[in-house]
């Protein structure tokens, strides 16, 4: 945690370590997962010096927003996922696909 931090951040930051501790991340994964995860949250509300651009305009903070865009573990990226970038790259047929027939489509 940076210096100066809150309690609160201090606690947040202890949370989220743990927590992806205990759903078999490495201890250094959880560890930047948490602190990553706190510096968005202090750029949101204006707690630090400097904060990106992606940090202050994205609409969902990181703990509502719960992974959405990760596409590690056990089972790869959701169905919503793979029928998103289906549509980007203009695959047809996939609103009747499902998961496993998306990303076979997709080449994954």
């Amino acid at each position: 945690m940076p210096r100066g931090a809150s309690p609160k951040r201090e606690r947040q930051y202890e949370h989220i370590k743990e927590s992806a501790e205990r759903r078999g991340r490495s201890p250094e994964r959880a560890k930047e997962m948490a602190s990553r995860t706190v510096n968005k949250e202090r750029a949101r509300s204006g707690e630090s010096r400097t904060a990106s651009g992606t940090s202050l305009r994205d609409p969902k903070s990181a703990p509502r927003r719960g992974g959405q865009r990760a596409h590690t573990g056990a089972q790869g990226p959701t169905r919503d996922q793979l029928y998103a970038e289906a549509r980007k790259r203009g695959v047809e047929g996939r609103s009747s696909m499902n998961k496993q027939q998306l990303s076979r489509a997709l080449g994954r």
